[in-house]
């Protein structure tokens, strides 16, 4: 069977963007090298680079890579003093960014030594093309202890023929021909001018605020929303908050919500599937007003998801997607949010303590959210180039503090941590 890209990889592929999650374990798993090549056998992808195609032949495909060589997807790293989640983070924002190597398959993994309470970490990188957040998912539940056997296939397999390329390609076109639409792009109206577009530079910063699931589940439900109506009224807060100490006087801003278009999938079903919905969301208000606004607009636009890929590929035909990207205006953030394991993980039979997610911004959008539940734990990310949010622990500390009052009025006035950075 023919491993190839869809039209959402394609897109994913031209925006470059990479992302991964940090696996916290209790202590040091051992041998990483040794753990995962076994483990990655059952995940055809970590195994394949991507191929073009000859002219009319279709999408680029996914091949195995017979000069696949782990050793140069796993490396390791001792974590500067003080070894704490500041400095993990350091670490993890510097791999996200650097670009993995077009020529061999996307991933990488990095085991992280000298933390605090001896803790270990595995920082898993892989580029956007290879899988959205589901597959990702479909992806850790291979690689952790206590994943089911799966039989693979031979490696590696020989690359596809020109001819059965040709074939492959034109019985898909023919499969779509009269189904294909290029629907439009409902965007709120242009977004208000502000701080928070400005086209992004080199550099990227991490930081962390956390949330107790069930919490959030409950004080969301009071509001007739979800928990990820919860962490859109945390972070209209924490925006509005930071954006009113610079002097810019927002009442809503326009985020993008990436909507999957699966439930779930499996190691051997990786790529993207994806939507977006695109709301004008409030900033103002107390916690508990902005909740139950949010979640009336949510539910409202929830039929409204739809697809961006007809419009970017349209615009990297022109060849304007990377001038898009970098002027566009009408989006102030991204906020992600996905929904992790259930129950707890191990690896290398090393309890893992903590699931975080990395992400990345893009064009002038200078900071971002991730959101990835864990047991009950929630863990939000925020991402963003830190030479244009030198604020940036000012807003991880609203994003913190208006979680703690979503979650309750006796969290939220018992004494805060500092922003997790």
């Amino acid at each position: 069977m023919i491993d190839r890209t869809s039209a959402d990889d394609v897109v994913s592929l031209a925006s470059g963007m990479q992302v991964g999650a940090v696996v916290v374990v209790e202590r040091d798993p051992g041998d990483v090298e040794s753990l995962l090549a076994e483990r990655i056998r059952t995940v055809p992808r970590l195994r394949r680079r991507l191929m073009p195609t000859p002219f009319g032949c279709g999408r680029p495909i996914w091949v195995d890579d017979p000069g696949f060589d782990l050793t140069n997807h796993v490396g390791r790293v001792v974590c500067p003093a003080p070894g704490d989640e500041a400095a993990l983070l350091d670490i993890a924002s510097s791999l996200v960014i650097r670009p993995l190597p077009r020529s061999a398959p996307l991933w990488s993994a990095t085991l992280v030594t000298g933390l605090t309470e001896n803790r270990a970490a595995v920082i898993l990188v892989f580029h956007h093309v290879l899988s959205d957040g589901i597959g990702g998912l479909a992806v850790l539940a291979n690689l952790v202890d206590g994943a089911p056997h799966t039989e693979t296939t031979p490696f590696p397999a020989p690359a596809p023929s020109r001819r059965e390329l040709l074939k492959d390609a034109w019985t898909a076109r023919l499969k779509f021909r009269g189904r294909v639409s290029f629907p439009g792009l409902r965007w709120p109206s242009r977004g208000a001018r502000c701080s928070l577009n400005q086209p992004t530079g080199p550099r990227r910063r991490q930081t962390m605020a956390r949330a107790g699931v069930s919490r959030l589940h409950a004080a969301a439900h009071r509001c007739g929303g979800t928990v990820n109506d919860a962490l859109l009224t945390a972070v209209m807060g924490a925006l509005g908050t930071v954006l009113t100490k610079r002097g810019d006087h927002v009442d809503e801003l326009v985020v993008s919500i990436p909507v999957s278009t699966r439930r779930s999938t499996t190691a051997a079903h990786l790529g993207n599937s994806t939507g977006v919905m695109p709301v004008a969301l409030p900033t103002g208000g107390d916690p508990w007003s902005r909740l139950t606004r949010i979640a009336a607009i949510t539910r409202a636009h929830k039929k409204s998801v739809t697809s961006a890929t007809p419009i970017f590929r349209a615009l990297n035909v022109l060849g304007i997607a990377n001038w898009f990207m970098n002027h566009q205006r009408m989006v102030h953030t991204v906020v992600t949010n996905v929904h992790g394991p259930d129950h707890p993980l191990r690896f290398g039979d090393a309890p893992v303590v903590d699931l975080i997610p990395l992400s990345a911004t893009t064009g002038n959008v200078t900071v971002a959210f991730a959101a990835l539940s864990y047991a009950d734990a929630f863990t939000i990310t925020v991402v963003a180039d830190p030479d244009h949010v030198p604020d940036l622990l000012v807003l991880t500390e609203a994003l913190q503090a208006e979680l703690e009052f979503v979650e309750g009025h006796e969290e939220a006035t018992a004494p805060r941590q500092g922003p997790r950075s």
